[in-house]
């Protein structure tokens, strides 16, 4: 059996490393059977740079210039959109592949017909190409624990809680792109596409480093660096705002999921958790504004480990008994 391979890309204004991640797709082992790119109305010479490129390479390029802007999101979509191949492998302009990336991918979809999606680890480069000794999933909180928990399939369980799949590292069927668009305008394709696809059967990890993932200050989303102290007091003038946002973006997955739900193996799981993740936030926006009023409900949500469900655990504990109080 033999599997075709569209690799999706976007780009923006990425012509220094733009030149860079092309090369390491032409080298690939097993090279794919189109590369689509939609640039976003680049003001550098980004488009140029893939004319030329597509030139030189045995396989086609398909290149589309938007007419106006669309941002990150739109333009991952339309790319998603124009692919032809079984197969869809999401790429951003300014990381580096490994040569064995979509051989290995490869393999893992025809390997099982059921798998619906995969992703792998990264090493995460900096601004100059230079290791930074870190692990993409070690850099989300994605432990050991919870990659076993996905791998054994309940990556609905693991997403509600929190984002551990980057769009750079995804491939997915492209027969679910039905499911999956259109994306939302105010939701990150990879939080989206990643949640859907899970709740669409059997989501397979490849714990080895496919790619280098680049993490730089003009990437316009990604990897980030704030320290938990930034975090927690970035959340204390946001809690509510934050909470409301995740609240409208799981009832946006709730809708998508209730207009598919008749052909979706874990839908109905999913719909369950979205619930339970709602009413959670719903229970922490709610609390009321003096620390020990606050305690009785904390303590119940403790209990029940609505915390360690769907929040981060102690961290989240700390925010809501000491954080929040004082305005």
């Amino acid at each position: 059996m033999k599997l075709t391979i569209s690799v999706a890309m976007c780009t923006f204004n990425g012509g220094r490393f733009l030149p860079e991640q092309l090369e390491s797709i032409a080298a690939q082992k097993r090279l794919p059977d189109e590369l689509v790119v939609c640039d976003d109305r680049s003001s550098d010479r980004s488009a140029e740079v893939v004319k030329d490129f597509a030139g030189r390479m045995p396989f086609p390029v398909r290149l589309t210039v938007n007419e106006s802007t669309l941002g990150s999101t739109r333009n991952f979509e339309k790319a998603i959109a124009l692919c032809r191949s079984d197969i869809v492998a999401l790429a951003d302009q300014d990381d580096i592949w490994y040569p064995d990336k979509l051989a290995h991918l490869e393999q893992v979809f025809l390997s099982s017909p059921m798998v619906v999606a995969a992703f792998s680890d990264a090493d995460v480069i900096d601004h100059d190409s230079q290791p930074l000794n870190l692990r993409l999933w070690h850099s989300f909180g994605f432990d050991p624990r919870e990659q076993r928990r996905f791998a054994a399939g309940h990556g609905v369980k693991v997403l509600i809680k929190h984002p551990v799949v980057t769009g750079a590292v995804l491939g997915f069927r492209r027969q679910w792109t039905d499911v999956l668009l259109p994306i939302p305008d105010n939701d990150v394709h990879d939080r989206w596409m990643s949640f859907l696809l899970a709740a669409s059967g059997p989501f397979a990890l490849v714990t080895q480093p496919l790619m280098q993932y680049r993490r730089h200050i003009n990437q316009q989303i990604g990897l980030g660096t704030t320290t938990l102290r930034e975090r927690l007091m970035r959340a204390r003038s946001t809690k509510a705002s934050l909470y409301q946002d995740e609240i409208r973006r799981f009832r946006r997955l709730y809708d998508r999921l209730a207009e598919h739900n008749g052909h979706l193996p874990n839908a109905h799981l999913a719909i369950t958790e979205i619930e339970r993740k709602i009413s959670h936030l719903e229970h922490r926006i709610q609390l009321h504004q003096q620390t020990f009023s606050r305690v009785p409900k904390v303590m119940r949500e403790i209990f029940n480990r609505g915390y360690w469900r769907y929040a981060a655990g102690w961290e989240s504990v700390a925010k809501d008994l000491f954080l929040y109080g004082n305005r």
